[in-house]
């Protein structure tokens, strides 16, 4: 009985680990696809901003944005979010869905971790929806580039300084060590739940510690380049260290001891 158990157990596990592996793919696979169509072969793009849609679309950097420009940048957001956040947010649903497999075996099933992983990326999509306003400002500011990166050396300076400090915090401390915690954090919020709403919010609000925790890096994003796909990676694989490793605090605070260092090193090369 036990050893059939165990199996079970082992089987799901190897499919949530699947599917969230597809899903990683899928989304760095869209990124690499839209960072090779925005390079344009590296034409000179002066005057003009490209628009992330995989087609080559382009605008004249003075024209206003368009619905459909805004709804490509906030799916781009969306995408990106996924790509960079899931591998982190896998150990949290590798608990929740072994934890949900063990209570419908012994007749007392729990939601499926897909509505606890829906919550999560929900509450990303979010977050997505304001950097989309936020890159919709900086590019009428003329502070972006064609390739979304900072054009202006304050405004990164000011922003790797502002994201440095912020890894110092007691904020960033608190949401980091929710993260860090899986289990910690759904017993403390209620523990697991058996409707799919509250699954959900449950995802939802862990998403929103997740925020809390990530989000000054993100904006990190707009100074190495939206688009720069070793930028997106290196900040992806920071946040994976942080939340997994045993010393992820240390890793956050000296990678806040070193974007504090670049941006002052970009303050004094204006």
């Amino acid at each position: 009985m036990g050893s059939a158990f165990e199996s079970v157990l082992r089987r799901e596990r190897a499919v949530v680990i699947a599917a969230l592996a597809i899903l990683t793919a899928l989304a760095w696979m869209d990124l690499a696809w839209l960072a090779d169509d925005m390079a344009m072969g590296g034409m000179d793009m002066s005057g003009f901003r490209m628009i992330p849609a995989g087609q080559g679309l382009m605008m004249p950097a003075s024209a206003p944005w368009q619905p459909i420009e805004f709804a490509y940048v906030f799916a781009m957001w969306i995408v990106m979010m996924i790509g960079m956040m899931t591998p982190s947010v896998a150990p949290m649903i590798l608990i929740y869905a072994r934890v949900g497999k063990q209570a419908e075996m012994s007749g007392q099933a729990f939601a499926a971790s897909a509505w606890f992983a829906a919550g999560y990326l929900v509450a990303w999509t979010g977050f997505s929806l304001a950097t989309t306003f936020a890159q919709w400002a900086l590019q009428r500011g003329a502070l972006l580039t064609p390739m979304m990166e900072s054009a202006s050396n304050v405004l990164g300076g000011v922003v790797l300084i502002a994201a440095g400090v912020y890894q110092w915090t007691p904020v960033k401390e608190a949401c980091l060590s929710y993260c860090q915690a899986p289990l910690t954090f759904i017993i403390r919020h209620g523990g697991f739940r058996r409707e799919a709403t509250g699954a959900l919010a449950l995802g939802f609000r862990h998403g929103l510690y997740c925020i809390g925790c990530c989000w000054a890096l993100m904006l990190l994003l707009f100074v190495g380049g939206v688009m720069n796909l070793l930028w997106i990676a290196a900040l992806a694989v920071l946040v994976l260290l942080e939340k997994a490793m045993p010393f992820g605090k240390s890793v956050s605070r000296v990678a806040g001891v070193a974007f504090i260092a670049m941006g002052a090193w970009l303050l004094l090369h204006p």
